[in-house]
């Protein structure tokens, strides 16, 4: 699993060594002996309570895909039922132990949680178990450190890795409280702890500060795009639903992807022409022309903190003038998935944005291409596969039809009732 960037003024205050590496104090027999925090590997056993929920089918299957896309060789899985968590192991005594009898048996390096885990609740656990314990945020956040490739991303993801770490400064690491001297590094009689929280915080906030200019730019650039009157287009939608596969074939730039979750982080974008757009401007070719964003997927129960660290990429989709939810038609949790992207694009004010539902993967079910209307012929949804093209002049159309109501809407300054709301809609 990978650990978070550390700074060098981090690393100094703590000895080249990153928190989660460091050893800590605990008691055996009436001595304080040290404890090494176990640093992980590959080897890993998946976790998973069902606490009632009725998708916890689908939520297993879906660690396993998280698991297997950060490369990890899973070598058992561990399943039972609770009414509730326990409070010191999440899981009860019993399960803890049939989980360490299965950690020693395949000597596996990680137990990874299809939940979320308090800093107690993880360290009793790794006390118990006797190798590293990660939840489900852990997890995330490590693909999402995998996969970033551009600057930005880059440091989106610091910033949620650390502030997710800074939960774990509180009783996660017992050798933090432990008194130390350093020559310029803190004042009389400050903990270790203090000093490790005084600079992650220094760090949090340059993070946001370099993150605030970049977000600066990229609204500039909107600006300029806006004062030429170009039309954006952002492709939300649940990770591994296929939109960047869309994206690829709608404007050809060959942008990475994969049937993995999280194949892509960093937004790309490009233009694509829309001659119904043109034909309506008189010709004119650079009226057809629309911006097309692929923005980072969604999955249930996003860590918050990549929200917040994502919110200066994901504006671009609340001050779209039309958002492309891509389904995937094919996955029996589709309805759930909705629900989970409606979520976050509540959380980062995007909701209000007009909104057009792309059903891909029609190859895989069987279903024709088509679109779909209310009883009123306004356009809810269409119904693509981007991996064999079908249904796509079906798109192009919808989308002409909806950024030229737009665009009439604009020009005459009143509501227009042709197009799309941001309201649930079903198959």
């Amino acid at each position: 699993m990978a650990f978070p960037p550390v700074s060098s003024a981090w690393a100094r205050s703590v000895g080249e060594v990153h928190p989660a590496q460091k050893h800590r104090w605990h008691i055996v027999s009436g001595e304080f002996r040290l404890f090494d925090r176990h640093q992980g590997g590959e080897r890993v056993i998946l976790v998973s309570l069902d606490f009632g929920k009725p998708d916890f089918a689908e939520g297993v299957a879906e660690l396993r895909l998280l698991a297997s896309g950060a490369g990890l060789d899973i070598q058992g899985e561990v399943q039972g039922k609770r009414s509730r968590p326990d409070a010191a192991l999440f899981v009860g005594s019993g399960k803890a132990d049939e989980i360490a009898a299965l950690v020693a048996a395949t000597d596996a390096d990680v137990v990874i949680f299809n939940h979320e885990l308090s800093p107690a609740q993880e360290r009793n656990l790794e006390r118990r178990l006797h190798c590293r314990v990660v939840d489900r945020v852990s997890l995330i956040l490590d693909i999402f450190a995998r996969r970033a490739r551009s600057a930005e991303g880059k440091l989106q993801v610091e910033l949620a890795q650390l502030q997710h770490l800074s939960t774990r400064l509180v009783r996660g690491w017992t050798h933090l409280e432990r008194q130390r001297g350093g020559v310029g590094m803190r004042g009389p009689g400050e903990k270790q702890l203090e000093t490790d929280r005084r600079l992650l915080g220094v760090r949090v906030k340059a993070l946001r500060e370099r993150l605030a200019k970049l977000g600066r730019q990229r609204r500039t650039q909107r600006r300029s795009r806006s004062r030429q009157h170009v039309l954006s287009v952002a492709l939300v939608g649940y990770t591994n639903a296929g939109k960047s596969t869309l994206f690829n074939a709608l404007t050809r730039a060959g942008a990475y992807a994969a049937d993995q979750l999280f194949a892509t982080l960093d937004t790309t974008t490009r233009k694509i022409y829309l001659p119904r757009l043109a034909e309506s401007a008189g010709g004119e070719p650079a009226s057809g022309e629309v911006v097309l964003s692929d923005t980072v997927g969604f999955i249930t129960n996003l860590p918050h903190d990549l929200v917040a660290a994502f919110r200066a990429t994901l504006e671009a989709t609340a001050e779209a003038d039309l958002v492309l939810h891509v389904i995937d038609s094919a996955s029996p949790g589709r309805e759930r998935q909705i629900e989970a992207v409606d979520k976050v694009l509540q959380e980062i004010g995007a909701d209000a944005a007009p909104q057009l539902r792309v059903y891909n993967k029609l190859d895989l079910t069987g279903v024709a291409p088509g679109v779909g209307r209310d009883e009123y012929g306004k356009l809810q949804s269409v119904y693509v596969s981007a991996q064999t093209g079908a249904g796509l002049e079906l798109l192009r159309d919808a989308l002409s039809e909806i950024l030229l109501a737009n665009r009439a809407q604009d020009e005459a300054g009143a509501p227009d009732e042709s197009s799309p709301q941001p309201t649930a809609h079903s198959t």
